[in-house]
């Protein structure tokens, strides 16, 4: 049994675990890199015919990115989810490989333009995240499910998103058990729509996230719906409109019922009629998706409002933005508004075209909902950046910038150890991932020096022996020495792929009858000929 660690590993996003047991080869989580990429990460100590399976905690992109990626590349297997984020992932992997694309051609145009020869694909196609689609096993909260024969799981709702997950891993090898636990992003208590997270009871090995390790979130709960109400008030009142940038899932539901809340007090009185445009055809999706799993994931008091016919995400002046001419009218209405679009860090989407629009305006206000990573548009604009580039334009930076402080899907440094000292079989190893460089250090410090934890910040890399519970290599910290682009490859990377999924398949054909074999390899052979030439 041996444990891997490749992504998010003193690093925020890009989250992925390998797991070898029981004679099969496992990831949990197969991320995306977003914002700035400060170390390399190894590549898969397989090929991607050879993943057997994937655990899924979550449907965020920094989680589920890359799995029509590993889909491309040849892997043919099952991924194991919550039935809710099996249902985000549908839209979420489609919307990723359509933003793929568009990039890749915008960049292809370009190219022509500038007389670049060398022609961009996308890193996966639509083709690739359907196919993808078709690979996942939607799994109820709660049950135990024997996914071979010494590999069983279970999922526990952990509070971050609709349908997240910490997830409990048993494995089985010559009459040896051992039990390993993957947070996933802890949520943060309180939070509108979804329940707290829940507690795990025992575990030999726990990998946790450490996002918000060195920060607390305001003592007191702020009152949201008092805070926003007074931004959309000032705002309307010099006649401006209020952007939000926000991740489609999850956080566009959450603004949605603190304006339901707004509008039911009447409490913007400067213009209280005001409308709410939701400009992401994701966010649509994935709103009707929190419809339809409302039963299974909704709180206590969203629960109640359903229960007497109150939709909580819902109210009077709410306009879907679905295609792109509506959401080009948004900007030609001339009445002060609000505009919710994606994407949250305002790196991609049609948000971008919204801030060209607004930022410049003096009397508009841009409002942050959610976490940005460094090296993001979003976390410039946060950090006081007087201009940003967008489309090529320099756009100066003049609105009201504004943040509703402590609106978080993640635990803080307190929420993190709650949920470690909720074992009540503490466990032996405790690694600390999913934070950024110093976080996942002084996090690990913290768990060993104030709470008497193992704990360990792993580099990708690192590789531990489950049974003898012992590190057997670890990772170093790599310098990226360039920034790549994480929305394309070339041509000759698309190649080798092809070429990796051919030798996954032939280390697999051994059990293959000598006529099949015998077929495969003239096949083969036929098709070396044809390019040798």
């Amino acid at each position: 049994m041996k444990l891997m660690f490749i992504g998010a590993d003193h690093e925020v996003t890009g989250s992925c675990h390998f797991i070898e047991a029981a004679g099969k080869n496992i990831l949990v989580d197969y991320g995306m890199e977003q914002g700035r990429n400060y170390f390399e990460n190894v590549p898969l100590p397989v090929s991607a015919p050879e993943i057997d399976y994937v655990f899924l905690t979550h449907a965020h992109v920094d989680h589920s990115g890359n799995l029509p990626l590993l889909y491309a590349k040849g892997f043919r297997g099952k991924i194991f989810s919550t039935e809710a984020t099996a249902e985000l992932c549908n839209i979420m992997l489609r919307d990723c490989a359509h933003i793929q694309m568009q990039e890749a051609e915008w960049r292809n145009r370009k190219g022509k333009r500038t007389k670049e020869i060398d022609i961009i694909e996308p890193t996966y196609t639509m083709e690739d995240a359907e196919n993808t689609i078709r690979c996942f096993v939607p799994c109820s909260y709660g049950k135990e499910i024997e996914v071979c024969e010494g590999v069983k799981i279970r999922f526990t709702d952990i509070g971050h998103l609709l349908g997240s997950s910490s997830i409990e891993v048993w494995l089985q090898e010559k009459n040896v058990e051992k039990k390993l636990v993957f947070s996933g992003d802890i949520g943060n208590k309180n939070q509108p729509l979804i329940k707290d997270p829940q507690k795990t009871a025992e575990a030999d090995v726990v990998v946790m996230e450490s996002t918000y390790g060195d920060r607390l979130h305001p003592g007191e709960r702020p009152d949201y719906v008092k805070e926003l109400a007074a931004i959309l008030d000032r705002t309307f009142a010099r006649g401006g409109n209020v952007v939000i940038p926000s991740f489609a899932i999850g956080r566009t539901q959450e603004v949605l019922y603190f304006i339901r809340l707004i509008k039911r007090g009447q409490l913007v009185t400067s213009k209280p009629d005001f409308k709410v445009f939701v400009d992401s055809p994701l966010a649509v999706e994935a709103t009707e998706i929190f419809e339809r799993n409302q039963y299974d994931c909704y709180d206590d008091e969203a629960l109640e409002l359903i229960r007497k016919h109150i939709n909580p995400i819902t109210f009077p002046g709410l306009n879907l933005s679905i295609t792109t001419e509506e959401s080009r009218a948004i900007n030609e209405d001339p009445e002060p508004k609000v505009i919710i679009s994606a994407a949250g860090m305002c790196d991609a989407g049609r948000i971008r075209h919204h801030l060209k629009h607004n930022l410049w305006r003096e009397e508009s206000t841009i409002l942050f909902v959610g976490y940005q990573s460094v090296g993001t548009t979003g976390r410039a604009i946060i950090d006081g950046a007087e201009q940003v580039k967008l489309f090529g334009e320099t756009i100066d930076v003049k609105a009201e910038i504004a943040k509703l402080e402590g609106l978080s899907g993640h635990a803080d440094h307190n929420g993190l150890i709650e949920w470690i000292e909720g074992f009540t079989k503490r466990p032996k190893k405790v690694f600390v991932v999913h934070g950024e460089d110093s976080v996942c250090s002084s996090f690990a410090k913290c768990l060993a020096n104030e709470h008497g934890f193992d704990a360990y910040a792993p580099y990708s890399g690192t590789e531990y022996d489950i049974i003898s519970g012992q590190i057997i290599k670890e990772g170093l910290p790599v310098p990226v020495k360039k920034k790549e682009s994480t929305l394309v490859s070339d041509v000759y990377a698309r190649l080798k792929a092809a070429g990796a999924r051919l030798m996954g398949i032939i280390a697999k054909a051994e059990g293959m009858t000598n006529k099949d074999k015998a077929k495969f390899a003239d096949q083969i052979n036929s098709l070396c000929d044809k390019w040798s030439r």
